[in-house]
């Protein structure tokens, strides 16, 4: 089958697109900016990327099916062509993911407001390390393991990130409603995607709908922490099992503690231990993504989760842009983090904060997505940054901001300040940066520099990150 994917480079899309290629199938696309690492990887498996749109170029193409990213929406050109001529099938990703590859696979949907790609990171690289051959998607770069993707085994565990934003401009429904679970983990649960979802109540009415999907034989593993996920694990039609911090949890995290090198904690299955980890990554939910993703690989394979193998974990090296570490040198450190939602933020400056002690931390926050720009977000962003000794806030993205308030960062850095902790708001990136610069030299004390978004800042990270090479 020829598929044409419309927005080929974005990090699902483009590993979906690889995905179908190892699975036979003649795979191309196209997209406005298409960038390194995602480009790299395309063309390396020999997929053509086309820049920009065309209806007359997807006339002459002719493909068997059209895959129409969830970011696409009326007066493209290429979606007005596929509507008005009606000559091409066309579906949205996790439509086409079904069709394809789950439909016959025992499906394992990572799902949660935070930690999905790494708990699916987490979850392959287990089951790689177990030699159970399983297929999977990340919706990131890992490093554990090497690619975001593999076919797997036909009628084995397939582990895919369940992500509740919607599938695409004629589909609303939340693309994990498409991923026919046996097991789904849910994580935690708050109130995020503030452009497709009205509150908190809507967000779990569209979980109760995934939930009821999951089969007499399947399980639900789910936060016993967290009060919005436990409201709607009472199921009376398959098996739940609660993982966290509580006592009365069947999978429980005992003994945490940070390292110097990252953290260590127990997991311990039904009251007996199943496994100590000592590992890089540091900060408390990211044991709990560990936790959750062990179950979730071992149910996949036996009843008896005790006797499937966890002393892999050690050696798991995380995900790009996921605590990353882009700079390390005496008296510096630069980190990149997907981090947007205030709860992720502030966990991860917490976690940070004990992992360097004495150690200046500065936060640059960059309020970009849909829910991190808005007004409504101002006091969990403040409770966030306060963790920082020193915040410095990009420009709000104001793009689709028609009836919403958006976030005044300038009243935003100065309730920091009022606050106890240094602050500053920039009207542009180039700004931020010229302030940056003078901590790429930084060699005495020590300094800790974070970025915080769902983007790039415009640049600013690599041109930060170059800057402290060459320093």
């Amino acid at each position: 089958m020829r598929i044409y994917f419309l927005g080929i480079a974005g990090t699902a899309m483009g590993n979906a697109a690889l995905l179908l290629r190892a699975m036979g199938h003649e795979v191309m696309g196209c997209d406005q900016a298409v960038f390194p690492p995602m480009s790299t990887l395309l063309e390396e498996a020999g997929i053509e990327i086309m820049q920009g749109y065309s209806a007359d170029r997807l006339r002459e193409l002719d493909p068997d099916l059209v895959v129409v990213g969830n970011a696409y929406s009326r007066g493209n050109e290429e979606v007005e062509f596929l509507l008005q001529s009606r000559s091409i099938d066309y579906a949205s990703l996790p439509e086409v993911i079904l069709r394809h590859v789950l439909s016959k696979r025992r499906n394992i949907v990572i799902t949660g407001t935070h930690g999905k790609t790494t708990t699916t990171a987490l979850t392959s690289f287990l089951l790689e390390q177990a030699n159970a051959n399983p297929g999977y998607m990340i919706g990131g770069a890992p490093l554990d393991p090497e690619k975001g993707w593999s076919v797997g085994q036909d009628g084995g565990a397939f582990v895919i990130e369940g992500d509740e934003y919607d599938s695409a401009f004629f589909d609303k429904r939340s693309k994990f409603i498409h991923y026919l679970p046996n097991i789904v983990v849910l994580n935690n649960l708050e109130f995020d995607h503030a452009d497709i979802f009205r509150d908190l109540q809507d967000v779990k009415r569209t979980f109760s709908h995934l939930l009821r999907l999951i089969p007499s034989n399947g399980y639900l593993l789910v936060n016993s922490d967290d009060e919005n996920a436990l409201s709607l694990s009472e199921l009376d039609f398959t098996t739940v099992y609660r993982v966290g911090l509580s006592g009365n949890s069947d999978l429980c995290i005992g003994n945490y503690e940070t390292t110097p090198l990252g953290s260590r904690f127990d997991l311990f299955w039904q009251g007996k231990l199943w496994q100590s980890v000592d590992w890089r990554l540091t900060g408390l939910f990211n044991a709990r993504n560990a936790a959750m993703a062990s179950l979730a690989a071992a149910l996949s394979q036996t009843e008896d989760p005790l006797g499937f193998d966890l002393k892999s974990l050690d050696g798991f090296r995380g995900v790009k842009r996921r605590q990353q570490i882009r700079v390390e040198r005496k008296g510096l450190t630069v980190i990149e983090d997907f981090g947007h939602h205030a709860t992720a933020v502030r966990d991860t400056l917490s976690a940070l904060r004990s992992r360097f002690p004495d150690t200046k931390i500065v936060a640059c926050f960059e309020p970009r997505s849909n829910t991190s720009r808005l007004e409504i977000m101002r006091a969990p962003t403040i409770e966030a940054l306060s963790n920082a000794d020193l915040a410095y806030i990009g420009a709000v993205k104001s793009g689709n901001s028609v009836g919403v308030e958006l976030m005044d960062t300038s009243s935003l850095a100065a309730d920091l300040r009022e606050a106890g902790t240094e602050a500053k708001a920039f009207e542009n990136n180039e700004d931020l940066y010229r302030a940056l610069r003078s901590l790429a030299g930084t060699s005495d004390g020590k300094t800790l520099v974070i970025f915080f978004t769902n983007g790039s800042f415009g640049g600013v990270i690599d041109r930060f990150v170059s800057l402290c090479q060459e320093a």
